[in-house]
């Protein structure tokens, strides 16, 4: 199976030497950009990733000689390992699909990489959404000087962030009346993710309206179920058969995560 093949196929049907495949192309010099970027955007797959790729996406991620758009990709990619990682711990019976060296070896690498400021906007972004996935000290700073910025870009990071780290309820509700569309998305991921009752008003306000752009949209519906599972059912049964089939999936998805959060709670 080649390269392409591969990302058009899902990773559950993948070969089992498709991390060796993935592995020969990001470790060789002479692969095209574009290879490798398909080959980074794969390699954090779960069904493949271990220490031998986080170690070549690392060494992608810290060339300066790469291209900005390959080594952000790479960072985005660390982000599924070390957040699972950092959930799972490493006992005798973690499921953690990294050893713990190569998850401290991610973290050194990514808050090194954010305060180097010879490194390009882009990659530190991406670094910063990264390292998010396994909250440590330092990002908290990070995260208020990327929203204190003046960069509508930043502002998105620092807001995608938000989901991770506790603390930024205020910056979240200030973030769902944000006028900039890609703020306005992370705060509605970000109030879902951390069910912030405050912001139900607001989601509900998306979801019934018909002014509500898609995508903005189908981030509330997911929110929704979150933050007041029992209060999302009546809204959410009006949409599964919604014309649209993105809207339908996405509401039927959110009522299936509503009952599975309501099992959880009788089962508590």
């Amino acid at each position: 199976m080649d390269l392409e093949l591969l990302k058009d196929t899902p990773s559950w049907e993948w070969p089992p030497d498709a991390g060796d495949l993935l592995l020969q192309v990001l470790r060789d010099a002479a692969t095209s950009e574009s290879d490798r970027l398909t080959a980074v955007g794969l390699a954090g797959d779960f069904t493949v990733v271990d220490d031998d790729l986080v170690a070549a996406l690392l060494s992608i991620l810290a060339r300066d000689d790469e291209v900005d758009q390959v080594r952000a990709r790479a960072a985005i990619a660390l982000g599924p390992a070390l957040e699972s990682a950092d959930m799972e711990g490493f006992g005798f019976y973690s499921d953690a699909p990294i050893s713990e060296p190569t998850f401290h070896e991610i973290q050194k690498t990514l808050h090194r990489l954010y305060l180097d400021t010879s490194v390009s906007k882009e990659v530190r972004r991406r670094v910063l959404e990264a390292a998010v996935r396994a909250p440590q000290d330092w990002q908290e700073g990070a995260v208020r000087s990327a929203y204190g910025s003046e960069d509508a870009a930043w502002k998105v990071t620092a807001v995608f962030c938000m989901r991770f780290l506790d603390g930024f309820d205020e910056e979240i509700l200030e973030s769902l009346d944000s006028g900039n569309l890609d703020i306005q998305y992370e705060a509605v991921c970000a109030a879902g993710e951390q069910e912030l009752q405050e912001a139900w008003p607001h989601i509900t306000a998306l979801v019934t309206s018909q002014e509500t752009p898609k995508s903005l949209l189908l981030a509330a519906i997911g929110a929704l179920s979150s933050i007041r599972p029992q209060g999302a059912v009546e809204i959410l049964d009006k949409l599964v058969d919604s014309d649209d089939q993105d809207v339908a999936w996405a509401a039927a998805e959110a009522m299936v995560v509503e009952s599975w959060l309501e099992d959880e709670e009788f089962y508590l």
